[in-house]
């Protein structure tokens, strides 16, 4: 028989030791956990701290102040405001998708946009969401308190002028560079330098101190421009009406002052406000005034006479036959709008005449002609420092035949831009002196260069009057209590093909004609309203706003009493006759 085995069974632990375990267990990692906290304290502190610093000091970049654009007066036409851009954290936000929905309906985004931004992006440490939004969205962006969501501060350009100064100032890019006009010629002066700051930013990104700055931001230089506002804005009023009155595709008007060479206005229409460019195409940024050349027809016919009267070919009081009208060059027909008979120099400019024009010209040398429009700046940028001046069209004289010469003494065969035509009658204003053109305000006046004798500038400044006489194409240029001198000009448009039924209304012109202070052209293109003549459509602009710009300058009238005298000197027409 087997031997029955006893076995001892274990006894349960009583309550009093399972308490007095568990109190051993506890304590055990309480223990642990004091020693851990003290070694980390004591022993790996510095390590810890350089951790943390990794992962909330920060390196930002700190925006400049883009420099003010002013005019001669400190008005300003363009600023920089401060305002903020809604960034994020795409890898933090990504794992929040509960809020993107919220945030797109307060950016005013589409929900489906965002949220494809924030996965493409989510790798990424730094997004955009929106640039430059109102301080009321930025507020309520950051009351979503959504983590790795926060704001950047930025600046937006404004200009308080907007249309009136568009094609001129320019604009900038959301990212503050110059892009067209002042704001991209001057670009590098205005925009100053970005600095760096090092941060601390909390958990959802947002800084909650500066630490150091590391690079200060030097903000741009201001600007102070030639322009006057109180004339650029006469301008762009009227240059809008005729353009809307005669119903012409566009138009542009530049005024100068004649003896320091600063730009006083320059317009175009049509025009655009830089404010809000969303619906604007890019053409209408174009500054048609320095970008756009065309031929300028009669506003040339006063240059040709200059190269007459410096070679000694004509008097004032030379006569030309103007052949009934017409006049045959090889097979070409050079024609007038009027029969004007037998016509002296200065009669010939008061009227008008082609023919006149023409017979002038062939008396002089290619080089002699060529040489007076080369010296007021024809064929060269005027080096005003605005971008894309164009330098117009003027063939080297060694290049012309008979025609050529004839066409160009009225005003065919050669293009210029308004700008340089501007330059061109400021120079006969200024006594035959040419002094270079600046869109910056000028302390003092540069000596410039004598292009033409004082003596002829005189005395074609004095036919220039007698073409805004009762008898000129011009007189629709006249204003109250000064003498105005000043020609018009009616080109048919080129279009590849030879010429279209579409012209060009020109008026080129300076005031007071006895000491010339400012001189202005006006160009309308294409008026399609049935009036088309320069001194119908352009000559009321120059004269609306020549009047107000001599009295904003205080300039004193001159002796309007010698008007009737000087007609009765000049001229034995009566018929004024139509501008071509």
């Amino acid at each position: 028989m087997r031997r029955a085995v006893s076995r001892k069974r274990k006894q349960p632990l009583t309550s009093s030791a399972r308490h007095w375990l568990v109190l051993a267990v506890i304590g055990s990692l309480f223990a642990v956990m004091v020693g851990r906290a003290l070694f980390l304290q004591f022993f790996n502190a510095d390590f810890l701290k350089q951790r943390g610093n990794a992962q909330a000091l920060k390196v930002i970049d700190v925006s400049a102040v883009r420099g003010m654009i002013l005019d001669r007066n400190g008005q300003p036409l363009a600023v920089s405001t401060p305002v903020d851009a809604v960034s994020a954290d795409p890898s933090k936000l990504y794992a929040n998708p509960k809020s993107w929905k919220p945030l797109a309906k307060i950016l005013g985004v589409r929900y489906s946009e965002l949220k494809a931004k924030i996965k493409r992006n989510n790798k990424r440490r730094f997004i955009y969401l929106s640039r430059q939004v109102l301080p009321d969205t930025a507020e309520r962006v950051m009351a979503l308190d959504i983590e790795g969501v926060f704001l950047r501060r930025e600046y937006k350009r404004y200009y308080p002028l907007g249309a009136v100064t568009g094609h001129l100032v320019g604009f900038t890019n959301v990212d503050g560079r110059g892009l067209e006009g002042i704001e991209l010629a001057y670009n590098e002066s205005l925009r100053g330098h970005p600095g760096k700051d090092q941060v601390i930013r909390d958990a959802s990104g947002h800084i909650i101190e500066h630490v150091s700055s590391i690079e200060r931001a030097a903000d741009g230089e201001d600007l102070v421009l030639s322009i006057d506002s109180r004339i650029q804005y006469l301008a762009y009023r009227a240059l809008k009406k005729a353009v809307v009155e005669y119903q012409a595709s566009s138009a542009s008007a530049v005024v100068v002052d004649v003896r320091s060479g600063e730009i006083l206005a320059m317009v175009n229409e049509p025009g655009y406000n830089p404010n809000d460019r969303r619906q604007l195409r890019s053409s209408y940024f174009r500054n048609r005034a320095v970008t756009d050349s065309f031929e300028p027809g009669s506003a040339v016919k006063p240059l040709t006479v200059v190269a007459a009267l410096e070679n000694r070919y004509v008097t004032p009081q030379t006569i030309f036959e103007t052949d009934g009208g017409t006049m045959k060059l090889s097979k070409f027909t050079i024609r007038d709008t009027h029969d004007y008979g037998d016509l002296s120099v200065s009669d010939a400019i008061m009227k008008s005449s082609n023919v006149a024009a023409a017979k002038i010209a062939l008396q002089l040398k290619n080089k002699e002609l060529w040489s007076v429009l080369d010296g007021v700046g024809f064929g060269h940028q005027p080096g005003s420092g605005l971008p894309g001046e164009a330098k117009g069209a003027l063939l080297h004289h060694s290049d012309w035949r008979d025609i050529r010469r004839a066409t160009i003494g009225y005003g065919y065969g050669l293009s210029v831009t308004t700008l340089q035509l501007t330059q061109a009658y400021a120079t006969l204003a200024n006594d035959g002196r040419r002094v270079p053109l600046s869109i910056l305000r000028r302390n003092d006046a540069p000596i410039g260069e004598q292009v033409i004798s004082v003596t002829t500038a005189k005395q074609v400044r004095r036919m220039l009057r007698l073409a805004v006489s009762d008898q000129g194409t011009g007189k629709n240029a006249r204003i109250p209590m000064y003498h105005v001198a000043g020609k018009t000009g009616t080109s048919r448009r080129a279009n590849g093909k030879g010429y279209s039924k579409l012209y060009n209304a020109i008026f080129a012109g300076m005031a007071p004609a006895t000491r010339p202070r400012l001189a202005m052209v006006v160009v309308v293109n294409e008026p399609t309203s049935g009036k088309y003549y320069g001194g119908t459509v352009a000559a009321p602009v120059f004269a609306s706003v020549m009047t107000g710009a001599l009295r904003l300058l205080d300039v004193a009238p001159d002796d309007i009493s010698e008007d009737r005298l000087l007609v009765a000197a000049g001229s034995s027409e009566t018929d004024p006759g139509q501008d071509r």
